[in-house]
């Protein structure tokens, strides 16, 4: 269990990082740049005294995550588009991971978006110590599959602990058999995807959001301050060079990839291209039912 003070930076982590998500999603409509929301998410977020857990995400159609704008992107909203906006904010190490889907000047996948955010929020209502978590894959698939949609079933929600956004158990998104069950004291995060395709995600191109994976010795006076930089303002979180207030942080981000010091995540494309919508709350499990940490 957290102590008060934990469980006051894990509160005020999830509240803004809910306040950000809805401002993202409130940017989406045609014209309007993928760097401009990621940008906006960001500034709110560090507005409010909080750290970035990950570079905000503004993953389209197919996508289905692991999209964030580069510096140069000019990349807009097309009418149609359906967008997720996946940010998280983190407090020494505590985090609030949240995410939610709008289209871009249509209604056309208003029920594709609706099937992942019924699925969320049929959850709220179980979870809970000692609930296992086949039954959540249970609950996510049905509420997803009675709009006529399927779940994406190799994405999942996750455990997270201090300074660690994937940590432990993963959360499923159908009944999986796994009859573990939720313990009080733990931080879950439960996104469901639902898609109008087949229901599982393929690695794409790499995308620019990185993690430091190993250290090796830096000899460059330049490139070492940058990487002093990144492990002092993102610790263990992933991050991307458009976030860095660094000079030439591009630059560095792609030569210590290249060095292997630093992975980069692969775009999450649907296999069969269907269009993805996504919604996300992280929760915290004190008592028979959890809280949910990421409303505004």
């Amino acid at each position: 269990m957290l102590n008060d003070d934990q469980l006051s930076k894990l509160r005020k982590a999830g509240k803004v990082a809910g306040e950000a998500r809805e401002i993202g999603l409130s940017m989406i409509k045609p014209g309007v740049k993928l760097f401009d929301v990621a940008e906006e998410v960001e500034a709110h977020i560090r507005s409010k005294g909080c750290g970035l857990a990950f570079p905000c995400n503004v993953s389209v159609n197919e996508i289905a995550a692991h999209y964030t704008p580069c510096v140069d992107d000019k990349k807009v909203f097309k009418i149609g588009d359906v967008v997720k906006v996946d940010c998280g904010a983190e407090v020494d190490g505590w985090v609030g991971d949240t995410a939610g889907t709008a289209e871009a000047g249509t209604g056309r996948y208003s029920k594709l978006i609706h099937a992942s955010k019924q699925a969320r929020d049929a959850i709220v209502d179980f979870i809970g110590e000692g609930f296992p978590l086949n039954e959540i894959g249970s609950i996510v698939e049905a509420n997803i599959q009675q709009y006529g949609f399927t779940p994406v079933r190799n994405l999942c929600g996750h455990q997270i602990t201090q300074y660690n956004l994937h940590s432990g158990l993963s959360v499923p998104s159908y009944d999986d058999g796994n009859s573990t069950r939720i313990e009080k004291g733990m931080i879950l995060a439960i996104e469901p995807f639902a898609t109008d395709g087949r229901g599982e995600v393929i690695n794409g191109r790499p995308g620019n959001i990185v993690r430091i994976i190993r250290e090796r010795e830096i000899e460059e006076p330049d490139i070492k301050e940058f990487f002093d930089y990144v492990k002092g303002e993102f610790k263990t979180f992933p991050f991307c060079a458009r976030s860095c207030d660094f000079r030439d942080a591009e630059k560095y981000v792609n030569y210590l990839t290249r060095r292997g010091i630093l992975s980069s995540y692969a775009q999450l494309i649907e296999v069969k291209r269907g269009i993805v919508s996504q919604h996300e709350h992280t929760f915290y499990v004190s008592e028979d039912r959890a809280e949910v940490l990421t409303e505004p």
